[in-house]
């Protein structure tokens, strides 16, 4: 996996809730065996209208936003099925980061991601940040504001800071755990094969015929 430490790129506000998988890469899309090509179908149907031109109306065909590679959208991103396909399209568009808030409803929180398309988004090495309901509102005020804007994305110090007429930070929670393999660019199989040489010692004294 590609390493994750400081990053900064330019900002895609969705001001949109419930964005499920189907959306993001839509099950027409899902008939090629390969793991590459997902990219240019992402949001395909809010992308583009019935004639098949780009909406004007949609923020992605914004040109000002052609290379955004953080998006942002409101609660329960990535509900729905829990096809891979939907964080696969995310990075090979160009987007590095996705941003969501969450909220209190009637006592209960409403997440900020859905918990398959977090896990899924975390073992790609795409950082899924939960920011509360006013931390998102704000970012999308700054969007509104300055079109195009940048932030930067601190793992290290968990903090994520915009840049319009002044800069604006935010702090968000991340895994200890998931934060090592991101900054390390390790996945499940990466993490593991760093304790090769025990592993080898162990299969090395390890009697299979004992314990069969």
């Amino acid at each position: 996996m590609e390493k994750f430490t400081v990053y900064r790129g330019i900002v895609a506000p969705l001001d949109r809730a419930n964005v499920d998988t189907d959306q993001i890469i839509a099950k027409q899309f899902l008939k090629s065996i390969k793991r590459t090509g997902f990219g240019e179908h992402l949001f395909f149907d809010w992308r583009y209208l019935s004639n098949g031109k780009p909406d004007p109306a949609f923020p992605l065909n914004d040109p000002r936003l052609a290379k955004a590679s953080i998006l942002v959208a409101r609660n329960n991103f990535g509900c729905g099925s829990s096809r891979e396909h939907a964080v696969w399209a995310i990075q090979q568009y160009g987007f590095h980061v996705v941003i969501a808030s969450w909220e209190m409803r009637n006592g209960a929180k409403v997440p900020a991601f859905a918990d398959i398309f977090r896990n899924n988004a975390m073992k790609n090495s795409l950082l899924a940040i939960e920011l509360s309901s006013e931390e998102v509102e704000q970012i999308f005020s700054l969007a509104r504001v300055k079109p195009g804007l940048e932030a930067t994305v601190d793992l290290l110090r968990q903090t994520v800071t915009f840049y319009a007429n002044h800069e604006v930070s935010f702090h968000f929670e991340v895994d200890p755990a998931e934060k090592v393999k991101l900054i390390q660019g390790l996945d499940d199989i990466g993490l593991t094969l760093k304790e090769e040489v025990a592993i080898r010692s162990f299969e090395a004294k390890h009697n299979a015929q004992k314990y069969y």
